[in-house]
């Protein structure tokens, strides 16, 4: 057990040279960090928002909204699929329960319910006499739900990324909810406006026969819609609000690019469709000249130029009365996608850069303090082989370093925790075989024999204390959130390299010690 080959021995040093190699950047300054195109390692510990400050955002997903848009759209199709077969209905309202028709014609209730039950998979049929409720399953249901919430995460990831930022944290939380938060960023202002907002867009066209004011006034025009506008420019002409068909000339799931630009001097926004929009958009505005395109942005129109000729390739600006900011911002919103959902902001925090420095002097302080204090009991109690298990725990505290660098895992406020914790555990494992080692040798062991003993029978014990603790940093980490996580993580990278540094770091010491200096006596 003591006896070490060549190769296991420059295993051990090549650990930990590396561990030494990838740790250095994190005692660096950035500007003194190696290049991307460097050989040389050049990735630090990444801070969390507890240390580095930023801002902390719980948003809600509108799950009733994504329900009872489906059911809209299943209604819409149901209606197709009678007509189709000359079955005449009364159309209804979907709601949250489902999409609702009533046949007129008693005699052809149960053909229109063989058609209704194919027109979508995972929905049942209700509703007695001539009423017929079509909703989705259970299962379909929670689907529908999970495709919403992972849809969100994506465009929320999108969005949060085109900020600059660094290392955000984006995860689902329960049901219907989303935990965002993003180290580092000072305006926090703008990432509520960033993803406050659906950013669905669509185009459609401005209805001609009558004025918003006029269609309120003498009744709408069947398939249009009246919605306010949003541009200052309207606004300041007097034009509140535009009448405009509820046909999507092209809609903004056609969009694939969009940029911010300058036009005449002024902020505004190019955009450009993937071949289906491009072709769509230019065969309908070939056919509409003269009339006004208006583009709708969650439900408000941003702007309504006029179409003087036809838009074709596929290319396009939106103009209006921004500033390069709501340029920027808009466009971000537009390339990132559209929402699926609208979503609604639960809590909001900000954490300064202040309170986070904080933390990291007192999390470096409570280190500093527990590594002495290890240090001195273990020379106390132990002499020379307690000073070879403080080498091997500093160089614990280097791989978990260097691992964590590696890895880019995120280190908060617990994550420090659990590195105070790894000090204290990491001589564990030597105190067991120390201990041992005296036992060995009060029963009358030689030198060797007894060390030899005292590391093979502590074996056991140690793996069994390590691999409890790890499966509890294990459970931690899959059913915990935030800062359990960082306090898992942290706790389960100190078990396996406080294992490594215990077992083989401390081992070779004391081998190289016996073989070089081939003691008579051995004071424990």
């Amino acid at each position: 057990m003591l006896y070490f080959t060549k190769l296991k021995a420059a295993l051990v040093l090549l650990v930990c040279a590396l561990g030494v190699i990838y740790a250095a950047p994190n005692f660096l300054p950035k500007d003194a960090l190696p290049t991307d195109s460097s050989f040389l390692p050049g990735k630090q510990i990444s801070l969390g928002l507890d240390l580095r400050g930023g801002s902390h955002m719980l948003l809600e997903v509108d799950i009733n909204s994504v329900i009872r848009e489906r059911y809209e759209a299943l209604a819409d199709t149901i209606r197709s699929t009678l007509r189709e077969e000359r079955i005449r209905y009364r159309p209804r309202d979907a709601g949250l329960l489902g999409a609702e028709v009533t046949v007129v014609n008693g005699d052809e209730v149960e053909k229109a319910r063989e058609l209704i039950r194919d027109v979508e998979t995972g929905t049942v049929l209700s509703g007695e006499g001539n009423n017929i409720i079509v909703s989705y399953t259970e299962q379909a249901r929670k689907e529908l739900i999970d495709r919403a919430l992972s849809q969100s995460l994506e465009v929320v990831r999108r969005r949060v990324d085109e900020l600059g930022t660094t290392e955000p944290s984006i995860q689902r939380q329960g049901e219907d909810r989303i935990v965002v938060q993003v180290p580092g960023l000072d305006d926090p202002a703008r990432l509520r406006a960033i993803l406050g907002r659906t950013a669905k867009m669509n185009f459609h066209l401005v209805n001609d026969q009558k004025t918003a004011s006029e269609a309120r006034a003498t009744g709408m025009p069947p398939g249009t819609m009246i919605l306010p506008s949003a541009d200052a420019g309207d606004r300041a002409a007097g034009i509140n609000e535009y009448l405009i068909d509820r046909r999507v000339v092209v809609s903004g799931d056609n969009l694939v690019d969009s940029q911010p630009t300058f036009s005449d001097g002024r902020p505004v926004v190019s955009f450009r469709f993937d071949a289906a929009g491009g072709a769509r958009f230019g065969d309908a505005t070939a056919k509409s000249a003269g009339r006004r395109l208006a583009i709708v942005l969650d439900n408000e129109v941003i702007s309504a130029p006029r179409i003087n000729e036809p838009i074709l390739g596929g290319n396009g600006i939106i103009t209006g009365q921004f500033s390069v900011q709501e340029a920027n911002d808009l466009s971000l919103l537009l390339r990132a996608g559209a929402l699926p959902a609208p979503m609604q902001i639960l809590e909001e925090r900000s954490v300064g850069p202040g309170l986070g420095q904080d933390s990291v002097e007192a999390g470096e302080i409570a280190a500093i303090l527990g590594m002495v204090f290890v240090v001195v009991f273990m020379v106390v109690s132990y002499g020379r082989f307690g000073f070879y298990a403080d080498i091997a725990l500093m160089m614990n505290l280097i791989l978990v370093v260097a691992v964590m660098s590696v890895l880019q895992a995120t280190l908060t406020l617990p994550g420090i925790a659990g590195i105070v914790l790894t000090v204290g555990m990491a001589v564990d494992a030597n105190v067991l075989i120390f201990e041992r080692i005296r036992e060995e040798q009060n029963n009358g062991r030689t030198i060797i024999n007894a060390i030899d003993a005292g590391f093979r029978s502590a074996m056991s014990t140690i793996l069994d204390a390590n691999l409890t603790t790890l499966i509890a940093a294990l459970v931690l980490f899959s059913f915990g959130s935030g800062p359990i996580k960082g306090f898992a993580v942290t706790l389960a990278i100190g078990i396996i390299t406080s294992m490594f540094s215990a077992i083989w770091v401390t081992r070779l010491l004391i081998a190289i010690w016996v073989k070089r200096r081939r003691p008579t006596e051995l004071v424990l």
